[in-house]
């Protein structure tokens, strides 16, 4: 039986509003009633995302941050820093019964950005999960304050360099999953902010357009979506957010994802 996801595409939103729709529609997700949903979406202005436990003091260079006036928002997600700009993000909100089963919580990452190897291959790019590359001298796993300088199993590969970034969280028997898709190398842009700053990245980490892609980003959006359908074996309805969700969304922006004591401290509402 085919599986109907709900497709969202907002379009390019600023960071703060990014951060509270993709937890509107986490809040609002009952795993045996909802239908699961796909999110797609861009940045714009661009902006630096944190994950859910980053210490934001210790990462980031907050006067640097402060005098180009640039949005700092925490994700509800784990990991490091990451900046967005030229990018194709999508987020999933489903239950674990919704998509091809998985033999683990880890093996759900597989599973989910399944979608994203056949899209990149699809491209004419020699992608791969990380796990499977055989570079015995990369480092799987451990913390990083950018995000890109990092590699987990099912990260993926091109060419042996890291395109974009995936993070998941689990709440009640809920599977949330947002990643990045760079068009363009951006990543150099975000480095000032950062306190340390990682060595040797223009190595390790690439985007379409480095790659030879020439998919403009209409091109682009549906080949995802017939690669989603394919994968993840739904049919995609376009949607848009509901009342309780947009009023859920403005909640958020005003009390958490607006707020210095969220994106900085971590305190959550």
């Amino acid at each position: 039986m085919t599986t109907t996801w709900r497709l969202i595409d907002t379009g390019p939103l600023d960071g703060v509003r990014n951060m509270a729709i993709d937890e509107a529609l986490l809040r609002h997700f009952a795993p045996a009633t909802s239908l699961p949903v796909l999110r797609l979406y861009g940045w714009q202005p661009a902006a630096l995302s944190i994950g859910r436990f980053q210490k934001a003091e210790d990462d980031l260079d907050r006067a640097r941050i402060s005098a180009d006036r640039l949005t700092v928002v925490r994700r509800i997600t784990g990991g490091g820093a990451l900046y967005h700009a030229d990018e194709l993000t999508y987020a999933v909100i489903c239950a674990p019964h919704q998509i091809p089963a998985a033999s683990s919580v880890k093996d759900s990452f597989r599973v989910v950005t399944s979608f994203l190897l056949a899209l990149y291959q699809g491209l004419g790019l020699h992608a791969v999960y990380a796990a499977d590359a055989g570079q015995p001298d990369r480092r799987i796993g451990g913390r990083t304050p950018l995000c890109f300088a990092g590699t987990e199993s099912y990260d993926i590969l091109v060419n042996g360099r890291k395109l974009g970034g995936n993070a998941q969280r689990r709440q009640k028997a809920v599977i949330f999953q947002h990643g990045s898709i760079p068009l363009v190398d951006r990543w150099c842009e975000g480095l000032p902010y950062l306190r340390s700053r990682p060595e040797g990245l223009d190595a390790a980490v690439t985007s379409l357009a480095t790659e030879g892609s020439t998919a403009d980003l209409p091109e682009l959006k549906q080949r995802l979506a017939t690669c989603f359908s394919q994968q993840l074996g739904g049919r995609l309805q376009p949607d848009g957010l509901s009342a309780a969700e947009q009023v859920t969304m403005q909640r958020l922006i005003d009390a958490k994802y607006g707020a210095v004591t969220w994106n900085w401290g971590g305190e959550a509402v």
